[in-house]
C-alpha cells in the first residue's frame, strides 16, 4: 500500500529508503549502490558515494531544512514585540503617539503636520510591534507562536520573515487607505492575520484537514467585525497579502525557477503596498 513521503506529506510513494526505511518521493530519493536513500541518510554518510550535500533536504517551499532552532525567528519576533510593550509601559502614551499608525492630521489649507502623509513612513512599520493592553499583546503573541513555528519550518527563515513583515505592512497600508486618517492604530494583528492566510494556503497545498483552521479564522473574523475598536482594515489587509504571498511561494514552479517566482511574489507585494501608500498620501496632501 502506498504511503506519503516523510518530507512531502502531500505526495504518495511506494519507495522506501534502503537504510532507514522511511517512505520517500522521487524528489527526495538519492541513488545508492542498492536502491535509493533519503537525504538524511546521505548526509549522515551512509556510503553511497555521494557528497553529503548532494541532495540537501528541502521543505515544501523549496528551502533547505532549517538547522538548529526551527522557531528562532518566531521567538525573536515575539521578543521584539515584548520589548516594545515594556517600553510602552515605561514611557506611557507619548511613545504610542510617536509610533502608532496615523494617516495624518489634515488642517486648512490641506496641510498635514503629523502622520504617514507628513512623511512619517516609519509608522507603517513601528505600529506592527506596538501594543498597549496585556490582552492585546497576549493574544497576538500566542497566535504568532502557534502559527509562526510551522510556517518558519516549512517556508524557511528568510521567506517567513519577508511574509511576516510584508503582511504587517499590507495591514498598515490598508488602514492608511480606508481608515479615518485621524485615528491611531497599533498591534501585530495585520502580520498575524497574514500568517493565518499563509497557513490556510499551506494546509491546502499539503492536503491537511482545514476545518479546524477555518473555524478559528471564522471566529476571529467575526470578532473583528463585531467588536468596536478593532481595525478590520489591518486584519483584512494582512490576511489577503499573506494568502497571496503564500500562494506564490508554494506555486509548483520548476525547481530552477522557484526562487525567481518567490522573489517576484514578494516584490509585487511590496510594489502594491508602495503604490497604495503613495496614492493615499497624494489624496491627503
Amino acid at each position: 500500500m502506498d504511503q506519503t513521503c516523510y518530507r512531502h506529506p502531500e505526495v504518495e510513494t511506494g519507495i522506501r529508503c534502503t537504510r532507514c526505511e522511511r517512505p520517500i518521493c522521487p524528489e527526495c530519493m538519492v541513488s545508492a549502490s542498492v536502491g535509493f536513500q533519503c537525504p538524511e541518510c546521505v548526509r549522515d554518510g551512509s556510503g553511497t558515494g555521494h557528497a553529503p550535500t548532494a541532495n540537501q533536504p528541502r521543505t515544501v517551499a523549496g528551502s533547505a531544512v532549517t538547522k538548529g532552532d526551527p522557531r528562532l525567528l518566531t521567538k525573536l519576533l515575539i521578543g521584539a514585540n515584548v520589548l516594545v510593550f515594556i517600553a510602552v509601559m515605561a514611557q506611557g502614551n507619548r511613545l504610542v503617539s510617536d509610533l502608532a499608525m496615523l494617516g495624518g492630521w489634515p488642517l486648512p489649507p490641506r496641510f498635514v503636520t503629523e502622520g504617514v502623509a507628513a512623511g512619517q513612513w516609519y509608522r507603517l512599520v513601528t505600529s506592527m510591534f506596538l501594543h498597549q493592553e496585556v490582552w492585546h499583546i497576549g493574544f497576538n503573541m500566542l497566535s504568532l507562536w502557534w502559527l509562526g513555528g510551522p510556517l518558519e519550518a516549512q517556508l524557511g527563515r528568510l521567506r517567513f520573515l519577508a511574509l511576516y513583515l510584508l503582511s504587517g505592512l499590507a495591514g498598515s497600508a490598508c488602514v492608511y487607505l480606508f481608515a479615518d486618517p485621524n485615528s491611531f492604530t497599533l498591534g501585530a494583528s495585520g502580520a498575524v492575520f497574514g500568517l493565518f492566510g499563509a497557513t490556510a494556503v499551506l494546509m491546502r497545498r499539503m492536503r491537511y484537514d482545514m476545518r479546524p483552521l477555518i473555524a478559528i479564522l471564522a471566529v476571529n473574523l467575526l470578532i473583528t467585525f463585531m467588536t468596536p475598536g478593532i481595525s478590520w482594515q489591518a486584519h483584512i489587509g494582512g490576511l489577503v497579502a499573506g494568502g497571496a504571498m503564500a500562494f506564490g511561494i508554494l506555486l509548483p514552479a520548476p525547481r530552477e525557477k522557484r526562487a525567481l517566482v518567490q522573489a517576484g511574489t514578494f516584490a509585487v507585494t511590496a510594489v502594491v503596498i508602495l503604490v497604495v501608500v503613495l496614492a493615499r498620501t497624494a489624496a491627503l496632501t
